[in-house]
């Protein structure tokens, strides 16, 4: 039984939260596919590269490792990078612009069906439109802005207003390439609200549906 599930929805919608606890609940790997746009941002950084060069931006795509690692649950691990370093201020203000261009994008879809291709909880903003629409489940997670920045202020260092802007920018520049619209099939859940166990309940049942319990 391979189970698969495609999570969608804007930064800070709760995502990453929802995505972990269901890989871990239904033990298979979670892969934040957002972790390998934003391992591109930072390899941009170290590089020195302009994020708004397609060419180059392939070439470091390209060089780039994934993997799956590690227990309850397995998850995605880019090879030379640490979560740290992925989630900086820089990377977060670029991280839209590397991911536009084509190429790159279509290269990472073909890495990502790979690392799904053998059951996971897949997040990211194309995951149930353009990697796996085949996905049995699809869950698309939404907020207003104002949830959004403030769970994103929590969970992240620096002055809730800035956090707050960076969100809006981000908002804009992720629109630019894929728009924040749930596929036709997906379940909608407001996580404004939800908390994070209501969340976690209501994705469940919609899992259950599919795959019953043993």
């Amino acid at each position: 039984m391979t189970i698969l599930i495609a999570v969608d929805g804007a930064a800070g919608s709760g995502k990453t939260t929802l995505s972990r606890r269901l890989a871990l609940a239904l033990r298979v790997p979670y892969v934040n596919t957002g972790l390998m746009y934003r391992a591109l941002a930072a390899s941009a950084a170290r590089e020195g590269a302009p994020p708004d060069d397609e060419a180059a931006m392939f070439d470091l795509a390209r060089s780039l490792r994934f993997r799956l690692v590690g227990q309850d649950p397995v998850e995605l691990e880019v090879e030379g990078y640490t979560l740290d370093e992925l989630t900086t201020p820089q990377v977060e203000s670029t991280v839209s612009t590397v991911a536009r261009h084509p190429t790159v994008r279509g290269w990472m879809r073909q890495r990502q069906r790979e690392l799904g291709a053998d059951g996971a909880v897949m997040e990211g903003r194309d995951i149930a439109t353009m990697v796996f629409p085949e996905a049995p489940v699809k869950l698309f997670l939404r907020a207003s802005h104002d949830e959004r920045g403030a769970r994103r202020a929590s969970e992240r260092a620096g002055d809730a207003h800035e956090v707050e802007d960076a969100l809006r920018t981000r908002d804009e520049r992720d629109a630019q390439t894929n728009p924040l619209e749930p596929a036709t099939d997906a379940i909608v859940i407001d996580t404004g609200d939800l908390d994070i166990d209501a969340t976690f309940e209501v994705a469940l049942a919609a899992v259950r549906r599919v795959w019953p319990s043993p």
